[in-house]
């Protein structure tokens, strides 16, 4: 069976920081909840440490039910450092409130059923994974009690609890199809003699769940609505972390579990790549409300990353394409949220003069959003680089075209955010003087990582590119 429990080590120290958060929490009063978020920053960092020692490794654990290689090592080290930047930008808004320690709680079990989500190679864990990574975004999506958050945390559940019915029915379907096993490897091999239209039933169930999780077409409409409806630090985890977790999910369950003569799920993956970036990107141009239009950002954002799952059998390249992507992702988008934060308007016009009052805010939202775009030398651009050429090698040059349309399209909504920034300055609500003062640490900071992560990532890229 395989079974060593300190191989999951990780996965236990953001469990028991949980637990620990949560315990620590109920006991503290109200002005002392930042013990709370120190033993929360404290078990992201300890899950990162635990995971150097095992960078490398390549095996399963627990009847080949989790598996721990390249792309969960990537999980491991991505997941809770974006983890460990929400919190950052949490610092601010969150502290004080009564519920401060839950948001924390809630943080470290999104990053853990993330990270689970990443690393199953079994179907009951995938759904399991799902399960666990899914509840706590409800909850954050309305930890702020008002209507617009008790509106984004319904659509969270209820679209959530939909699409997870749609995983479990596929994975039954699939687990009776390839002859009662549920682990991938074996699972690949029952489902090459099974029914094609059969199997692509299941394959169309588990792709609900993890197009809900990913926030990818058909399952992108909550992300909207919950950007806008939840407080600033849970649109940032919303739409980052989860997507980190799903589709490196996507990746393994493509890449060894289906067989692509069977259910031709390589140009399923791929049109719905297409209509995601594409509807993500068109849908974004007439927003005026900087959350629902960075949470477009991220639909489309996400059909860039899918051209890597479509070609996951097809080009050696596809895996290090995808880890690069998320990565630098990860830390743009987090940016730019990191400078809503720092100062929060409704709308894309309270920003106007922006350049002239926080010059240096405005510069580390400009490093976000032209990073987003995917401009070089952005880490997003080595992103999108390298995800491109793997595409192309895996046969979808028309894929690669119609990105490339999309990204020049998508330039005319960043910039309608950052004119009005340099543009002269109106009469505009103040904001909130101390939230503003420490989220805006975290905004240049990661603005910064965003950039000089640059470095590594093109380092990489040659590698990439020689597969």
């Amino acid at each position: 069976m395989n079974e060593r429990p300190l191989a999951l080590l990780p996965e236990l120290l953001l469990l028991a920081g949980a637990v620990t958060t949560l315990l620590t929490g109920a006991f503290l009063p109200r002005n002392r909840q930042w013990v709370a978020r120190l033993i929360a920053v404290g078990a992201l960092l300890a899950a990162v440490l635990a995971t150097l020692p095992v960078v490398g490794e390549r095996s399963t654990v627990y009847a080949h039910s989790y598996a721990l290689d390249p792309a969960t090592t990537a999980a491991r080290l991505l997941i809770p450092l974006a983890g460990l930047l929400v919190v950052g930008i949490a610092a601010g808004p969150v502290a004080g409130n009564r519920r401060e320690t839950e948001f924390y709680v809630l943080t470290l079990l999104a990053v853990l059923g993330a990270v689970l989500l990443a690393g199953a190679s079994d179907l009951l864990l995938l759904a399991v994974a799902y399960l666990l990574s899914s509840v706590p975004l409800a909850g954050l999506a309305g930890w702020g009690r008002d209507r617009r958050g008790a509106e984004a945390a319904l659509k969270v559940y209820l679209l959530g609890a939909l699409a997870g019915v749609g995983l479990l029915a596929g994975a039954a379907l699939l687990t009776a199809l390839g002859g009662g096993t549920s682990d991938y490897d074996r699972l690949a091999v029952g489902l090459a003699g099974a029914p094609s239209a059969a199997v692509a039933v299941g394959v169309v169930g588990l792709l609900a769940g993890l197009l809900f999780k990913i926030g990818a077409v058909p399952g992108h409409f909550w992300v909207p609505d919950a950007v806008q409806g939840a407080s600033v630090p849970a649109g940032a985890l919303l739409t980052t972390v989860p997507k980190l977790g799903g589709l490196l999910a996507a990746y393994r369950l493509f890449a060894v579990a289906v067989p692509a003569d069977v259910v031709d799920w390589p140009l399923l993956v791929a049109v719905l790549a297409a209509v995601t970036m594409t509807l993500g990107n068109f849908a974004a141009f007439g927003q005026a409300d900087p959350r629902r239009l960075l949470a477009y950002s991220t639909v489309a954002q996400v059909g860039y990353l899918l051209m890597a799952v479509a070609v996951a059998d097809r080009a050696d390249s596809a895996l290090p394409a995808l880890l690069v992507y998320l990565a630098g992702y990860a830390a743009t988008n987090l940016g730019a949220f990191a400078v809503l934060a720092a100062e929060p308007h409704d709308t894309l016009d309270g920003y106007r003069g922006l350049a002239r009052r926080r010059p240096w805010l405005v510069g580390a939202l400009t490093i976000c959003l032209l990073g987003l775009v995917g401009t070089p030398p952005t880490a997003v651009f080595a992103g999108k680089l390298t995800v491109f050429t793997a595409a192309w090698d895996g046969g979808l040059a028309w894929l690669v075209v119609v990105a490339a349309v999309n990204t020049v399209a998508s330039l005319f909504y960043y910039l309608r955010w950052l004119v009005p920034t340099y543009t002269s300055a109106g009469r505009h609500p103040a904001t909130d003087g101390r939230s503003g003062t420490v989220a805006a640490a975290p905004a240049a900071g990661v603005a910064l990582v965003g950039a000089v992560l640059t470095v590594p990532l093109y380092q990489l890229v040659p590698q990439v590119l020689a597969h």
